[in-house]
């Protein structure tokens, strides 16, 4: 079982590591919500130490040339397809733009993971019975 998030999750470019199929790693590719709506950009992984999985996608959008662009984390059970250029979730812009806000000072907290699990309507990865959800067909990040 994985263990709870505070310490176990971080950003995989601080890692020094890579998805192991370079193929199924969605960085740069562009995020569209259930209607087709441009979201923003993949542009890290947030993966876990621990059972060497991508756990969200850190989706940043918005700005001029990256300066003004907010970010918001998606845990991976909302990707429902993936192609090369693409990650489609099941969620909405407007669900998206009302998540907890990212924010770097949070994310070594569990709480700030309980909220955003609850928030999207998904048991976290490490509560008991936690299933997952396969990646759908296409490439996708795998194990690191």
């Amino acid at each position: 079982m994985a263990e709870h998030p505070a310490g176990v999750l971080t950003r995989l470019s601080d890692t020094g590591r890579t998805v192991a199929d370079p193929a199924q790693d969605v960085r740069g590719r562009t995020v569209r919500d259930a209607d087709g709506s441009d979201l923003g950009t993949v542009d890290d992984l947030i993966v876990d130490r621990a059972d060497e999985q991508v756990r969200m996608l850190r989706v940043k959008h918005g700005g001029i040339l990256g300066i003004g662009a907010e970010v918001v984390l998606v845990p991976v059970e909302a990707v429902v397809a993936i192609t090369g250029e693409e990650v489609r979730i099941d969620q909405s812009r407007q669900r998206v733009a009302g998540s907890p806000p990212y924010d770097p000072e949070l994310t070594d907290q569990s709480e700030y993971y309980e909220a955003l699990y609850g928030y999207y309507g998904y048991a976290p990865f490490w509560a008991p019975g936690y299933a997952g959800r396969p990646w759908p067909a296409g490439p996708g990040p795998g194990p690191l």
